[in-house]
């Protein structure tokens, strides 16, 4: 009886990789159409100038793009086939499996991971004293100038309005707590990295992927675009396995920061449902911050922002204009444009050989993808280019789970 338990456990563990990868990839592919072919999911759409003929875009025209992701995802599944396969060259192989295998001691991981920090921060720092570009600075500027928590009496940003009301008061510049902030997401990204794979090695792979991104240094300082909404979700999923109890906590300082977050939940609960914790605790965890988004934040995110509100119907052109903002508004991503899909691919390999959190990246991954058509869909909101720091975080954080102890016996 007991043996048919286990077998039935296995079989239908075995399953939950499959459906996490078809859906996952699903989301993946669907968006990388318009990285390959620009204009094909809007192919309907006719561009019309005052002054120049209507033009309706060539459904087949390739992207930028399209040659390297291509050849890259060919490239790529072409080796690891090979490797498993004991194909290769000895050379590539024993050099693939050093990769693997490779570990760096405590020491010298704090000696890196300081190095990398220090660059990173003497770099940033000399944007503190540049006058911010974006159109949302001096709207934002205005409110934290008149902000009090007095004022606490809406639903707006307050978090993001506290800390930098006092990055103005302690440093007389609003950009240093938001810098700050964004030091502080390199570090849990190494951590939490670190922790779910165990491997250091792998955080810091981890940090200096996210550290080179286009999209992070545009936005790591900003006063209109802060990270404090990002640094608040990761480390609620790094305390999951730290100190579960303030992991709600986190996540709940997440929302008032960017109301956005709340969306998140699904992904935050299957993470903490396949995560090496107590049984126990992960009721308690998945409990407690499904509560707290239940009773706080759903009743705020139909209205993400103040000023913005819920579409009445669902919008099917604004649905598929989500996923074709992923192809231009990361177009300097090359890194996540060329391995995305193999990332995906490798995901769920490791997800087969028993790393849990190869899905859980799975899910993280095309949950952000998937957020972007659900706002312009059902929604009047337009998704910006900031909106995607989280899905640079989690890439970076997959390729460090590729490397997680163990896989490649």
């Amino acid at each position: 009886m007991k043996k048919d338990k286990k077998e039935k456990s296995r079989a239908n563990s075995s399953f939950v990789p499959w459906i996490v990868f078809l859906f996952s990839i699903s989301i993946v592919l669907i968006s990388f159409v318009s990285v390959v072919f620009p204009a094909l999911i809007l192919v309907s759409d006719t561009l019309e100038i005052p002054g120049i003929d209507p033009v309706t875009p060539e459904p087949y025209e390739t992207g930028v793009w399209s040659g390297g992701v291509v050849i890259s995802s060919f490239v790529t599944f072409g080796l690891t086939f090979l490797f498993f396969r004991n194909k290769l060259p000895k050379f590539l192989s024993s050099l693939f499996g050093k990769l693997f295998s490779f570990e760096i001691s405590k020491k010298s991981s704090f000696v890196v991971l300081l190095i990398l920090l220090i660059i990173y921060t003497t770099v940033s720092s000399t944007e503190l004293s540049n006058q911010e570009i974006f159109e949302d600075y001096n709207g934002v500027k205005n409110r934290v100038d008149s902000w009090s928590i007095d004022k606490i009496n809406s639903f707006e940003p307050h978090v993001r309005y506290f800390f930098l009301k006092a990055s103005t008061v302690l440093f007389g510049n609003d950009r240093v707590i938001p810098l700050l902030a964004s030091v502080s997401l390199l570090i849990v990204t190494y951590f939490l990295t670190k922790t779910i794979t165990q491997k250091r090695f792998a955080g810091i792979v981890s940090v200096v992927i996210l550290m080179q991104s286009s999209i992070f240094l545009t936005y790591d300082t900003t006063v209109s675009y802060t990270n404090f909404w990002i640094l608040f979700y990761v480390l609620s999923l790094y305390l999951v396995y730290r100190f579960w109890p303030l992991s709600p906590v986190s996540y709940l300082l997440s929302i008032p920061s960017k109301a956005l977050t709340a969306a998140f939940l699904p992904m935050s609960i299957y993470f903490i449902l396949r995560s090496e914790i107590s049984r126990k605790q992960k009721m308690i965890t998945a409990g407690i911050t499904a509560g707290i988004i239940f009773a706080g934040g759903i009743a705020s995110v139909g209205g993400i922002s103040t000023t913005q509100g819920i579409e009445e119907e669902f919008n099917g052109k604004e649905f598929w204009m989500g996923f074709t903002s992923f192809s231009y508004q990361l177009r300097s991503e090359g890194l996540v444009m060329m391995f995305m899909i193999p990332l995906m691919v490798g995901l769920f390999l490791i997800s087969k050989s028993g790393v849990k959190h190869g899905e859980s990246i799975m899910v993280l991954i095309s949950g952000m993808l998937l957020i972007a058509p659900i706002l312009t869909g059902f929604t009047n909101q337009t998704n910006q280019p900031y909106r995607w720091v989280p899905l640079i975080v989690f890439f970076a954080i997959g390729v460090g789970v590729l490397l997680s102890k163990r896989q490649i016996e």
